[in-house]
């Protein structure tokens, strides 16, 4: 397991990282958000700004989708969140092969 995220990728406790494009963190039933502070994700009201077809997409981070989180924290919702993320995901992807 990584221990933390660089602005390029993660990066292991021994000191070797690798670059990554998206990472997929599936972590339970609860949000815990605090590990990833150095993304700087939170708005000037302490929140997280959410976008995307349903709202799962952080804004201004393309890279970044928080599922079971606001709208998607539920089981139905973030069943058809994960879905809409991956798509959003590839087309991501897909534009910055380009």
């Amino acid at each position: 397991m990584f221990s933390r995220i660089t602005p390029t990728g993660v990066a292991w406790p021994d000191g070797s990282s690798l670059d990554v494009e998206v990472i997929l963190w599936c972590t339970g039933f609860r949000h815990a958000l605090d590990h990833l502070a150095p993304l700087r994700l939170r708005n000037s009201r302490g929140g997280i700004t959410m976008t995307g077809r349903l709202l799962t997409q952080v804004a201004g981070q393309p890279a970044v989708h928080l599922l079971g989180y606001g709208s998607s924290a539920s089981t139905i919702g973030a069943n058809r969140a994960s879905r809409a993320a991956v798509v959003e995901l590839m087309n991501y992807l897909e534009g910055r092969a380009a």
